[in-house]
């Protein structure tokens, strides 16, 4: 076996990427603190081609030397807006007919292995805050609520981490 080079993944480029059709998924984030989370959110975004990523409250923007880091080249390539506070991009994401998902650890909570996403819809999926996790009033603006599984001692996955899991389980879902 041998590790292929950078030139043999047969990537597309920026503008090819801009073009090709997407998961149809926002990414919402509920005001994370993190420069490097939302660096590295944005390189997944781009992993997995969702449509767009919400910027909300605190969350910072590019251009960014420190979400550069971890980003390393996405916020390029995955489009991006911010919103004053993540009610406001709600408020925009129902318009537009997406069904807003939160991922929270929360009473009534559906577990990931067993959300099954429909192909007719389109999602925004928020992920919060490092320390609080999505804040209580966009609690009570969601249409569901998923958590991921956990076995362990601690209480949470860090915030990439679960947007890692949740973007690969719904790519795997709707389109492997």
């Amino acid at each position: 076996m041998k590790k292929l080079k950078t030139d043999e993944l047969n990537r597309v480029g920026v503008e090819e990427f801009k073009e090709q059709e997407k998961l149809p998924v926002i990414v919402v984030l509920d005001n994370v603190r993190s420069m490097h989370n939302i660096g590295s959110v944005f390189r997944t975004a781009d992993g997995f081609a969702i449509e767009k990523l919400y910027l909300c409250g605190i969350t910072a923007q590019p251009p960014h030397r420190e979400i550069e880091k971890t980003a390393l080249g996405a916020t390029q390539s995955v489009a991006w807006a911010h919103f004053e506070t993540t009610l406001d991009a709600l408020a925009s994401l129902r318009k537009d007919g997406y069904e807003i998902i939160a991922i929270e650890q929360a009473s009534g909570s559906t577990m990931l292995n067993t959300f099954q996403p429909d192909v007719q819809k389109k999602y925004a999926l928020i992920f919060g805050n490092e320390v609080n996790g999505v804040s209580d009033e966009v609690m009570t603006q969601i249409d569901e609520c998923i958590e991921i599984p956990q076995f362990g001692t601690k209480h949470s996955f860090n915030i990439v981490i679960s947007a890692g899991i949740v973007l690969w389980d719904f790519f795997a879902k709707l389109r492997l």
